[in-house]
């Protein structure tokens, strides 16, 4: 267990910090070459190493428990899905000041999606749709027995959502966003069997190559219930027709549909108030997801 202090502190992730981790753990990669990638996620520190691995470091203590999850789950996964995921093969203890575990995993190659380049794109929304369709088909564990597969609920944001919605009333329309996140808290709730999703489905968890869709990452919040949360991606990248199709292609009811738009409202609020003052291009994307969100 995580004691309170340490949760409360980020530990300092250097070259030299997992240089020395992965020496230590594992000696054949030791002599690999070693490079930061940037900007560093919300979650999680990420290393090129040499051609083909990756080494991922929680930054804080709610990231945890994603290595072990990753390493268990992705492998199943993978031969299932219709884009590569980043499947891990091995997982480093703490060592060195560094208190968690943490990941190495097959290299993706690849350039972050953007919405200049596929948010009009109906074949990209459509592949996006079979891609979460063959996610969610996939069989889930027992009910009840898996913990760190159980997510929150959309409710469970409620207080802060609406503190961030009066936070940014000169920016954003007040009422219209009221009105929205009532109505999704209001909606019918998932009434089917619990499915697959991967929890935190926007365009900076996608990579092209060559214009097209290559690859998902980053399944840190992977786990099993109702896959509204995945909806957010039809409002961090897509355009309104390319949205109809991924719709269409998908087969989301109106209830399952308004409960997106609600997670793609929070999670962009939630974004926006955190990193729009000290991040343009934060900014940028979560004052689209949200407009788009209350577009719908």
């Amino acid at each position: 267990m995580t004691d309170a202090r340490t949760a409360e502190t980020r530990p300092v992730i250097t070259g030299a910090l997992v240089r020395r981790l992965v020496g230590a753990r594992f000696p054949r990669w030791a002599g690999l070459p070693l490079e930061p990638l940037g900007p560093a996620g919300s979650d999680h520190v990420i290393y090129r190493l040499g051609e083909e691995l990756s080494v991922r470091l929680p930054r804080h203590a709610g990231a945890i428990r994603q290595a072990e999850k990753e390493a268990e789950w992705l492998p199943r996964l993978a031969p299932h899905l219709p884009l590569a995921i980043p499947v891990p093969v091995a997982v480093g203890e703490p060592a060195f000041g560094y208190p968690w575990p943490w990941a190495v995993s097959r290299w993706l190659e690849g350039e972050a999606a953007t919405v200049e380049a596929l948010g009009a794109s109906s074949r990209a929304a459509v592949e996006l749709a079979e891609f979460l369709i063959a996610l969610q088909r996939f069989d889930t564990p027992a009910a009840g027995t898996r913990d760190e597969l159980t997510a929150p609920p959309l409710a469970d944001r409620d207080r802060a959502t609406r503190a961030a919605i009066a936070a940014v009333g000169g920016v954003f329309d007040t009422a219209a966003m009221t009105a929205l996140w009532d109505a999704a808290l209001g909606a019918r709730g998932w009434d089917r069997p619990p499915v697959w999703f991967h929890g935190d489905f926007h365009t900076g968890n996608l990579l092209t190559v060559g214009g097209r869709l290559s690859a998902v990452i980053d399944f840190g919040e992977l786990g099993v219930g109702d896959p509204a949360c995945d909806l957010t991606i039809a409002f961090t990248l897509m355009s309104a027709g390319s949205r109809a199709a991924f719709r269409a292609a998908l087969g989301v009811d109106e209830a399952t549909w308004l409960r997106g738009r609600g997670w793609a409202l929070a999670t962009g609020l939630n974004a926006y108030t955190a990193y729009a003052a000290v991040d343009p291009r934060v900014a940028a994307q979560t004052t689209r997801q949200i407009t788009e969100a209350l577009i719908g």
